[in-house]
């Protein structure tokens, strides 16, 4: 191999080595982002159960109250 083939090679390694660290800060950033939305779609999916037990226990007391009406 000629001098400037091996620099070639040598510049194309240092481009994808550089790439490579871009790729894995990015899955890092996309991961933390993952885990984020999921905490969020947790605590969205609790609020929901919470709010359909309300409104279960509301509609209970509701059918009560007409049962109980003349």
């Amino acid at each position: 191999m000629t001098p400037a083939i091996i620099e070639q090679l040598a510049q194309r390694v240092e481009r994808l080595l550089l790439r490579h660290e871009e790729l894995l800060r990015t899955q890092a950033l996309l991961q933390a982002e993952v885990a984020r939305l999921r905490r969020e779609r947790d605590q969205l999916l609790a609020q929901c159960q919470q709010a359909r037990q309300r409104l279960d226990a509301l509609i209970e007391r509701l059918d009560t109250a007409a049962e109980d009406a003349p």
